[in-house]
């Protein structure tokens, strides 16, 4: 298969998956989603575990940032990613301090950072690093302009939250693809698999939020975060083990 027809393939689900959310109804916020099953408060903070649970993305987000190698070819990339990732732990810690859309925003902005950085990184790796660079940018203003169209919708009183979906989901689809279409052998593998494992079974601890709380002292969207957040740590060993040195510190004696 020739690389021209592989990018072909890759444009054409792309393209598929956009015609899919275009043609689906405006999806407004479920408000029952603010709804979570642990709204415990301890030492004075509301829903406490869900606000605490947000701290290994601060401390991940804020490891990477420091000790990241400037000199690294997905120098852009990483301090990008791990700055959505340090933001996700405040702005998803405020929202669980006061669940409603207008702070739901500040969740879901930081996230669009982490995942369109991350997407971007990985049409470098696989596609082409020019391209990849060149795409950075805009990926990162479509991400911000999902949230804020989906919370101006909302004002309106017909939410849609599908581009925000778009921005989540497709690049899920579309980046094992790249992978399949475009394989390299700059990183294991396995380092995308974990992340990508991480990131997955947050949104089914998030889906059984109730029922986890109702079996363990600990509810689902608490472990969500938790879960979540290993994506960092994955993600870090990922552009860790590529060809050219990314972090300043030996992968043997690092910690989080």
């Amino acid at each position: 298969m020739t690389r021209a027809l592989r990018i072909k393939i890759l444009i054409l689900v792309g393209f598929l998956l956009a015609a899919v959310l275009v043609f689906v109804p405006a999806i407004p916020q479920d408000l029952a989603y603010h709804d979570f099953a642990d709204a415990r408060r301890i030492f004075g903070i509301p829903n406490f575990w869900n606000v605490i649970s947000n701290l290994p993305f601060v401390l991940i987000g804020l490891w990477g940032i420091v000790n990241f190698n400037r000199k690294s070819d997905l120098a852009i990339f990483i301090w990008i990613f791990f700055l959505g990732f340090l933001l996700t732990g405040f702005g998803s810690a405020y929202y669980h301090w006061a669940p409603t859309n207008s702070t739901l925003v500040w969740d879901r902005l930081p996230m669009t950072i982490a995942f369109m950085s991350f997407f971007a990184m990985m049409i470098a790796l696989h596609i082409q690093d020019r391209f990849g660079r060149l795409v950075l940018v805009p990926l990162l203003v479509l991400g911000v302009i999902s949230v804020f169209y989906w919370a101006y919708t909302e004002t309106l009183g017909r939410g849609d939250l599908r581009l925000y979906a778009a921005v989540q989901f497709v690049p899920i689809v579309l980046i094992p693809l790249a992978i399949g279409l475009f394989p390299v052998k700059r990183y294991p593998l396995k380092y995308f698999i974990a992340l990508l494992a991480a990131y997955l079974g947050a949104k089914g601890f998030e889906h059984f939020d109730k029922a986890i709380f109702a079996s363990i002292p600990m509810s689902g969207h608490a472990i969500k975060h938790v879960s979540a957040s290993l994506s960092g740590l994955a993600f870090f060993f990922l552009v860790q083990s590529c060809d050219k040195p990314v972090f300043k510190v030996d992968v043997a004696h690092s910690s989080v």
